[in-house]
């Protein structure tokens, strides 16, 4: 656990959940370009590639389902705003032009994990 999540179960859980996502992607051949990139928009909790395609995951991490599945919570503004975020990273950080990119859901419920590919 580092600094950042050390005084919040949320964060800790939240910043476990994306390493989990990572790991299911690296095991599949993709790198990480960033993760928990941020701007004055929001955040994107991981930017990957494989070959010449770029993708932009929400990871969404929770202990039971007593909320609804997590990925109910990636809503519709939450996907404009993940595309406008998607944006700003490719003209910022891009170190390529993509062929193509994808929008990707991973949800963690109670240890579970599932990814959601071309979610959006």
């Amino acid at each position: 656990m580092n600094k950042a999540t050390s005084g919040d179960p949320r964060r800790a859980l939240g910043a476990a959940g994306e390493e989990v996502a990572a790991r299911w992607y690296g095991r599949r051949g993709y790198a990480v370009l960033d993760r928990n990139w941020r701007c004055r928009e929001g955040e994107i909790d991981l930017v990957l590639r494989k070959g010449h395609e770029i993708v932009f995951c929400e990871v969404k991490t929770r202990t039971s389902g007593a909320f609804g599945h997590p990925v109910e919570a990636v809503t519709t503004a939450k996907q404009r705003r993940l595309r406008r975020l998607a944006s700003a990273w490719l003209s910022e950080r891009a170190p390529f032009r993509p062929a193509s990119i994808r929008f990707d859901v991973a949800t963690i419920l109670a240890g579970h994990l599932q990814v959601f590919e071309a979610a959006f």
